[in-house]
């Protein structure tokens, strides 16, 4: 990517789009984006502005002059909608971002999804807080405990102060509190925290949901931090069963139709495929980073459960099946199949069968 230096005229202020200090190079892609150097330009568009570039042109550049009220208000709904997309755009590679470790990269996403919010919103609004949330967990994954704090009790007090707030914001509230406790090795407190987490989710959402099932992960971190293995196994366990069942109902939907590109097969798979639940980006890096964590943790012990261990293949085979990667989806069927071969009549045994059927049928291309 190319920059432009600048030479800013008398009187007109340019700033860095992530340190707000006086900017001397511009994106020449977008030329609506500033940097004080070429470092926060790199941050940058690691962590969101290659995929915004091009969307924040229309956002940026002066509004023409529009005679008609009605010309007016359609210019202004049509900015307002671009606005909340890029707030769920930045949002959603945030949350990603950091699902996959990439602290250092959530950061630039975060502050952007801020940004739009507070236009959107206003500097007191409740639905600034998933930015504030990203951005605080994002700190805690750095290591800098005081500013993380900062921004969950910025939160915090917003959500004090919405009589209103869901119960799904609270429960992501919580939730980063619970880790950020965690961090500073306060495990009691932050067993607490994500309590109360997973108390607002299940009240959302429903106690199976996998949308809850991160602070029951959470809670069994601690736990095996603590040496605590027997709540931490069960709390692991009821994790792997959520997206189990979640990650079920999607291959079920998506083979449950032969795929068929011509005549009625085609317009019932078209049917099939907007039914699905389906993940977005986040919630597949969340199974990966979970599912994954969860696996490393069973094939490392040494009493290990067959079944238990099967379950976890299963879920990383689906998951994988649907984000199209059938090879290493093969790959943890083959373990669950290998693992579950003592129960050869067992619901979870015959269920890794068929699913390997299913698997054996579909070609990676055409999946």
């Amino acid at each position: 990517m190319t920059l432009n230096p600048l030479a800013n005229p008398k009187g007109v202020k340019l700033v860095c789009e992530l340190c707000q200090k006086p900017a001397f190079i511009q994106c020449t892609k977008c030329r609506v984006t500033y940097y004080c150097g070429v470092e926060h330009q790199k941050a940058d568009w690691l962590g969101i502005h290659e995929k915004i570039c091009q969307l924040l042109i229309p956002l940026r550049t002066p509004i023409p002059f529009l005679a008609s009220d009605e010309e007016r208000q359609h210019r202004k709904d049509q900015l307002l909608q671009r606005q909340r997309h890029m707030i769920d755009l930045t949002r959603t590679t945030g949350q990603k971002l950091l699902f996959e470790g990439r602290h250092e990269q959530a950061v630039p996403a975060a502050m952007q999804s801020l940004r739009f919010a507070i236009e959107v919103h206003g500097l007191a609004s409740i639905e600034l807080v998933p930015s504030y949330l990203i951005l605080g967990e994002a700190s805690i994954g750095l290591g800098r405990l005081s500013q993380a704090e900062e921004y969950l009790m910025q939160a915090q007090w917003t959500v004090v102060k919405t009589p209103e707030c869901s119960d799904a914001i609270k429960s992501k509230l919580y939730r980063n509190l619970g880790l950020l406790y965690a961090a500073k090795g306060e495990y009691e407190e932050s067993l607490r925290q994500l309590a109360d987490d997973i108390f607002h989710a299940s009240m959302e959402f429903s106690p199976d949901d996998i949308r809850t099932s991160g602070g029951y992960f959470h809670m069994a971190n601690v736990f095996f931090r603590q040496n605590r293995m027997e709540v931490a196994d069960s709390l692991y366990a009821r994790v792997t069963d959520s997206w189990y069942d979640y990650l079920q109902k999607i291959v079920s939907v998506r083979t449950a139709t032969p795929i068929d590109t011509t005549g009625i097969g085609a317009i019932a798979m078209e049917i099939n495929q907007e039914e699905e639940e389906g993940l977005d980006e986040a919630q597949e890096a969340e199974a990966k980073q979970v599912l994954n964590a969860i696996y490393d943790i069973r094939d490392q012990q040494s009493n290990k459960k067959p079944e238990i261990v099967a379950k976890i293949c299963h879920a990383l085979a689906m998951l994988y099946f649907i984000l199209h990667e059938v090879e290493k989806a093969k790959e943890y069927g083959r373990k669950a199949v290998v693992t579950s071969e003592g129960n050869p009549d067992d619901d979870l045994s015959r269920s890794i069968v068929e699913f390997m059927k299913i698997c054996d049928t579909v070609n990676e291309v055409t999946m």
